[in-house]
C-alpha cells in the first residue's frame, strides 16, 4: 500500500479479545509503530492511496484500524480480510491481510474475490434503474404486466405457515416498486414456505425459480409488510424482458463494463478461480472449510441469480459504490451510468408507509429501503456503531459490508468470508474505528 497526495479512486470495541487489542494499541501509543508497518508491508505493490490526512482523515488512526483487523485474524475470528475506505473521490485506504486459503496458504490479496451474496442485490437493482432511464417501464407497474405468471398469486392465511391450502385471494397489485422495497409479499430463500417447495435452486434456472415464486403464495398482500426476501433475482427476470437480453448480458453491459467491474461474476473460472477466497466456518475453536451452497462457485450455475448470485472484489465494489456517491456519474469521466434525477432515488425510503417500520429490533427500527435496493439510515441512534442519517449500506451472508455516507463524503468497503458472518464483530470495529480516524466531520 503505498500513499500518493493525488492518487485517485478511480483514474469503541467488541468484547472478544478486547485486553489483547489493547496492549496492541498502548505499544502503538508508546511509539512502536514496527506493528502496524509490518501489517502494512504486506501490501507492498498494491494500490497508490491519497494521503488520509488530504480528505480530513488521519493515517495514524487508520493504522489502529489495520492493527484491529490483524487482531480478529489472530484470534481466528476470520482467515482473512480486505478492506478499503475513500473519501471526495481519494481512496486513501486499502489492505489485505491474512489468508485467502488457510490449507494452501495462500496470502489474502487487495484483488481476492468473495461471495458477496445480498450485495448483488444492490448491483442487480441499479441494472434496473438504467432501464427506468430509458423508459421501460414504470415504478407503479405491475409485475404482471410483464411476468403473467404473478397474476392470481394467492396469500397464505397464516404467514408462519406452508400450508398450500389455507389461502386467499391477494389484495392489490404487486409492483415494480414493491419488488425494489422488499415489500411484494414475497419471502426469504431460507423460509420454510420455500424450501419445501424448492423455490430456490442453484442448479435450477432463473425461468424455474420464477415460475416456482409465482405458483407460490405469498406471505401478506403487497404492499403491507417488508419481508427480506428473494426480490432481486425476480428483478433479474423483469431485466430480460426489458431489455431483450439475457439478464448476466445486460448486467455486464450496463452497469460491469462502464465501471470496469472486471472481476465481478457469477461464476470464477480459470484465472479468477485461483483468486476466489475459502469459505470458513467456526468448529470447535477452529476455522474450518465450509459450502453453503451445494453448486460450486467454481462453475456456472443453471441459476444466474440478481438477489445472492455475485462473487466481486474490495476494488470492483469501490468503483460501483463511488458511481453511486457520485449520483450515478462513471467516477474519473463525464460519462453517466443514472442520470442525476433516478439516481437520487437510491438515497430515499420508498417503502410503503403501512409497512413501516421494516423491522421491530436494533437497526431495523431505524432503517427504510429504497428503489435503488440499498438499506437507507433513518435513525443513527438505532445502530450499534457510527453512522450518519442517509447512508445507504448492505451486507451479504458470508462476512461482506459496504457504506456509501453522503454527509462524510465516505466509501467503505470489507470483505471476508466466514459463516455465520459475524466474525467477531470485525466489521462493526472496523466502523468504529474508521469514524475515529475521521478529524474534519461535515
Amino acid at each position: 500500500m503505498r500513499h500518493n497526495k493525488n492518487k485517485p479512486v478511480l483514474g469503541s470495541l467488541t468484547r472478544p479479545a478486547a485486553h489483547s487489542f489493547t496492549r496492541l494499541l498502548n505499544k502503538l501509543r508508546g511509539g512502536a509503530v514496527f506493528v502496524v508497518s509490518a501489517l502494512l508491508a504486506a501490501n507492498a505493490g498494491a494500490a497508490e492511496l491519497a494521503e488520509p490526512e488530504s480528505v480530513g482523515l488521519s493515517k495514524v488512526k487508520l493504522d489502529l484500524a489495520t492493527a484491529r483487523l490483524q487482531q480478529h485474524v489472530n484470534d481466528g475470528d476470520i482467515a482473512g480480510v480486505v478492506a478499503a475506505v475513500a473519501r471526495d473521490g481519494q481512496l486513501v485506504y486499502q489492505v489485505a491481510l491474512g489468508k485467502q486459503d488457510i490449507e494452501k496458504d495462500i496470502a489474502m490479496a487487495e484483488d481476492s474475490i468473495f461471495r458477496i451474496y445480498s450485495m448483488a442485490r444492490e448491483i442487480t437493482s441499479v441494472a434496473a434503474l438504467t432501464l427506468y432511464d430509458k423508459g421501460a417501464f414504470e415504478f407503479d407497474d405491475p409485475v404482471s404486466q410483464y411476468l403473467p405468471e404473478f397474476s392470481d398469486q394467492r396469500v397464505l392465511i397464516d404467514p408462519n405457515s406452508d400450508d398450500y391450502s389455507a389461502t386467499r385471494e391477494r389484495v392489490g397489485e404487486m409492483t415494480i416498486a414493491h419488488l425494489l422495497t422488499h415489500t411484494s409479499g414475497l419471502g426469504s430463500r431460507n423460509s420454510a414456505l420455500y424450501r419445501k417447495n424448492d423455490v430456490r435452486n442453484r442448479g435450477a434456472s432463473l425461468d424455474v425459480m420464477v415460475s416456482k415464486a409465482a405458483a407460490t403464495p405469498l406471505f401478506q398482500d403487497p404492499g403491507t409488510q417488508f419481508r427480506y426476501g428473494i426480490h432481486a433475482t425476480i428483478i433479474g427476470k423483469l431485466i430480460e424482458v426489458w431489455s431483450g437480453q439475457a439478464f448476466e448480458d445486460y448486467l455486464q453491459e450496463a452497469v460491469l463494463d462502464p465501471l470496469q467491474m472486471d472481476s465481478t461474476l457469477f461464476w470464477a473460472e480459470g484465472e479468477p478461480a485461483a483468486r476466489l477466497a475459502r469459505l470458513y466456518r467456526p468448529t470447535e475453536g477452529e476455522l474450518k472449510p465450509y459450502a453453503i451452497e451445494s453448486v460450486p462457485w467454481t462453475q456456472r450455475p443453471a441459476l444466474i441469480e440478481g438477489g445472492v448470485g455475485l462473487l466481486s472484489t474490495v476494488p470492483d465494489f469501490v468503483k460501483f459504490s463511488q458511481m453511486v456517491l457520485e449520483k450515478g456519474k462513471i467516477p474519473g469521466s463525464q460519462r453517466r451510468l443514472l442520470s442525476p434525477e433516478t439516481a437520487e432515488l437510491m438515497y430515499a425510503n420508498a417503502v410503503p408507509d403501512a409497512a413501516m417500520p421494516i423491522g421491530d429490533s436494533r437497526y431495523w427500527l431505524g432503517s427504510g429501503w429504497s428503489l435503488g435496493g440499498f438499506n437507507v439510515v433513518l435513525d443513527p441512534s438505532t445502530y450499534a456503531y457510527p453512522v450518519s442519517k442517509g447512508t445507504i449500506w448492505w451486507d451479504g451472508s458470508a462476512g461482506t459490508r459496504f457504506f456509501i455516507d453522503p454527509v462524510q463524503g465516505t466509501v467503505l468497503v470489507i470483505m471476508a468470508q466466514v459463516s455465520p458472518s459475524s466474525g467477531g464483530g470485525f466489521r462493526e470495529n472496523f466502523s468504529r474505528l474508521v469514524d475515529a480516524a475521521i478529524t474534519v466531520r461535515r
